[in-house]
């Protein structure tokens, strides 16, 4: 590859994207939120699960895992795109087209939506700020020794 990136804007780069991707199904959550608000307080419990079981045992994983493989890379000239590796971009379509697929045909109720989106959301923009913290902590130094698992 002619022109590339190194290794911390990699991981800046990872943990925009987690962000953002976050913050965009956390306003579907709130808008759907919005239109159904009855029953508030036990949604706002349900939503903490959803943040608890995805953060705790699917982001938090993921999270090592692709800190680790950027670690492994060359120091420079990486593909910018190489955050993720080929089965994350497969997983992260797959998972943007099923979500528009079931909002769009309405298969699942706008209760559930808005429960399971908002606790999603927030496990990917909590994961997203680990990818930035990780990098804002090293940022001087030999950026790659793994993050400690958990």
């Amino acid at each position: 590859m002619k022109y590339g990136v190194n290794r911390k804007v990699l991981l800046i780069t990872a943990g925009v994207v987690w962000i953002i991707a976050g913050a965009n199904i956390l306003r579907i959550g709130i808008m759907t939120w919005l239109t159904d608000s009855q029953y508030w307080l036990f949604k706002i419990g349900e939503a903490t699960v959803v943040f608890l079981l995805f953060f705790l045992f699917v982001f938090k994983r993921l999270y090592y895992k692709h800190t680790k493989r950027i670690g492994e890379k060359k120091k420079e000239k990486n593909c910018p795109f190489s955050f993720f590796d080929v089965k994350g971009w497969i997983v992260m379509v797959f998972m943007i087209t099923f979500g528009i697929t079931m909002r769009s045909f309405h298969i699942l109720p706008d209760a559930f939506i808005s429960v399971f989106y908002t606790g999603l959301s927030l496990a990917l923009m909590f994961t997203g700020v680990l990818f930035i913290r990780y990098w804002w902590i090293n940022r001087k130094g030999n950026l790659f020794t793994p993050p400690p698992e958990e």
